[in-house]
């Protein structure tokens, strides 16, 4: 097994408190602790993000659906993924045994029914991402009562469904798709992203047509929509669902109030729990805010129709995609001419390009120092997602995969939220002879490795030990970093959210065989703990632990 540099040390306390003004020596625990169950911290969650196309086919039938049977490039076709596949691998306990507590899957809207050549082949919209029609699931993603399944069984876990919203494009123009009304639209011109303006009023690129998010007139749906929806029986129900929200919200009918209400539609009708937003920097910040303000009353209104179902007390969560966000631009994304703040716009949380750098670059110390500062600082009350590779980053941390264990240390032990992109834990290839573009990023996930090679195994085991600990102990992705020792190199993380508090002390570059690091005053001499990594049992003795693992890692948590 490839050698980590990682020891973790680890104690969960419960109905404790602490006192965060002493930020640089936290106090000891208590030996009594009473046990209350670990709390759902969207700012500390393990979430798994994957293309729903690509990660498991559920369904034996192998069904082709609008005629989509062209040659394609290579990876730019149907490979059979769809709802029925997550559930399978939610049913085996997949996500579970990788310590994932939430699951972002790409957009399952109804693409458009033809595909679109862009110089790499023949391209169909398996990645979700080309709309067709927001209020009907694709039939090659699966339908309504799979996704009804699907965030039942998750919830059941303890696991929560985030969806993924595009509200800036519609799908390509092709001879079967027609382009929406221009005042549904524009085709151009393409951005260039020199200023603000060229960045939201611009086709992303050529034959993606915009939707004009800036418009507030009233517009008709479009006519194509209104005889799919008659041909399927559903055009009442939909006119008159329509005419509902536009009477209850008070919006004009602009083409992005309806999508907004066709997104929402999901979270009353399902009871989602968040949305990541695509290509939000490409659409006014305004509109997004409306879409924060319909998510939060939709969620409400789906508590209130099912009380037996509802998790907790957390609100919807919604995450953005500002490409080239970095946690370093704290609140604000600089467009030249114009700064806009997203958090004050209807979002939680924005993607954190800049991590993959950060971790290549920084020591470990001045890695975590610089997110724990700016989370518990210039974002306190926010978070950042962080992630190593991703379905559109031509540039991920670990290319040829090989740095599959540091990769999963260094995602999953830094605060904020860490994004697994599906095959981050098990070394899934990133570079796919044949493709061209973004193709490499997004082959089938490599089950078959899973399943039969050893070297595989032992990689994911590392992500799984790593996830479990993130995912019972809030203070690794949302506590307060404190570092104890430099050599050898110890530090805490400390959490609390109301009477429950949580401490963690995490040592790395430790040597594998017999060690010991300091604790500092974060529990007693005398507590029982016990190595989540070799299954170990110890005692703290003198403000330390001596440990004699085969293990380069260790997870210490109270022993219950």
């Amino acid at each position: 097994m490839r050698k980590t540099t990682l020891l973790i040390l680890t104690l969960l306390l419960l109905n404790t408190t602490y006192d965060f003004a002493q930020t640089k020596k936290p106090k000891a625990i208590k030996t009594a602790v009473k046990t209350a169950k670990t709390p759902f911290v969207w700012e500390g969650a393990n979430l798994y993000f994957l293309m729903t196309d690509r990660f498991m086919d559920g369904n034996p039938k192998k069904e082709t659906y609008f005629n989509r049977t062209k040659t394609t490039g290579k990876l730019r076709g149907f490979e059979g993924g769809n709802l029925k596949g997550i559930i399978q691998k939610l049913d085996e306990g997949y996500f579970d045994k990788l310590g994932v507590n939430a699951i972002w899957f790409t957009p399952i809207v109804e693409q458009i029914h033809d595909g679109v050549d862009e110089g790499t082949g023949l391209t169909y919209g398996f990645h979700g991402y080309w709309a067709r029609d927001w209020s009907a699931l694709d039939p090659n993603f699966g339908t309504k009562k799979d996704l009804a399944e699907l965030v039942s069984k998750a919830h059941a876990k303890g696991i929560r469904i985030m969806l993924d919203g595009v509200i800036n494009h519609t799908g390509p123009v092709t001879d079967i798709d027609t382009v929406w009304p221009n005042d549904w639209v524009r085709t151009g011109p393409q951005c260039d992203y020199k200023s603000y303006q060229n960045t939201t009023a611009c086709t992303l690129v050529k034959n993606l047509p915009d939707v004009l998010t800036e418009n507030n007139t009233n517009v008709d749906v479009p006519p194509f929509l209104i005889e799919k929806w008659k041909k399927e029986g559903r055009y009442e129900t939909e006119m008159a669902s329509l005419d509902a929200f536009f009477k209850r919200t008070g919006y004009p009918r602009a083409p992005k109030y309806y999508i907004i209400k066709w997104l929402t539609d999901y979270i009353l009708e399902f009871g989602i729990d968040g949305y990541r937003g695509d290509t939000v920097k490409h659409v006014d910040e305004d509109v997004w805010a409306d879409f924060k303000t319909q998510c939060d009353y939709a969620f409400t209104m789906w508590k209130k129709k099912n009380p037996t179902k509802v998790l907790d007390n957390n609100a919807f969560y919604t995450v953005a995609e500002v490409y080239n966000y970095g946690i370093s631009s704290g609140q604000n994304f600089d467009f030249g001419d114009k700064k806009v703040n997203y958090f004050k716009h209807g979002f939680n949380n924005m993607i954190n390009f800049e991590f993959k750098w950060n971790a290549a670059q920084l020591s470990y110390e001045g890695l975590f120092t610089k997110y724990s500062d700016k989370l518990n600082g210039e974002l306190k009350g926010y978070s950042v997602l962080n992630y190593i590779s991703s379905h559109d980053d031509g540039k991920p941390f670990d290319p040829n995969r090989t740095k599959s264990y540091e990769a999963g240390t260094k995602l999953l032990l830094t605060p904020g939220v860490s994004q697994i992109y599906y095959g981050d834990e098990t070394g899934r290839s990133l570079v796919i002879e044949g493709t061209e573009g973004d193709a490499t990023l997004r082959s089938f996930m490599n089950w078959n490795d899973v399943k039969s090679n050893p070297e595989t195994q032992k990689i994911l085991a590392h992500w799984q030990k790593l996830g479990m600990f993130r995912k019972h102990h809030p203070a690794v992705g949302a506590g307060i970093h404190h570092q104890i020792s430099e050599k050898p190199y110890v530090f805490s993380r400390t959490f609390t959210k109301g009477k429950y508090s949580d401490q963690v002390v995490i040592g790395l570059e430790l040597n594998q065989g017999k060690k010991e690091i300091p604790v500092g005053t974060i529990f007693k001499n005398g507590t029982k703990v016990k190595d989540a990594y070799s299954g170990k049992a110890y005692t703290v003795e003198h403000g330390k632990v001596i440990l004699d693992t085969d293990f380069d890692i260790v997870l210490l948590e109270l022993k219950k």
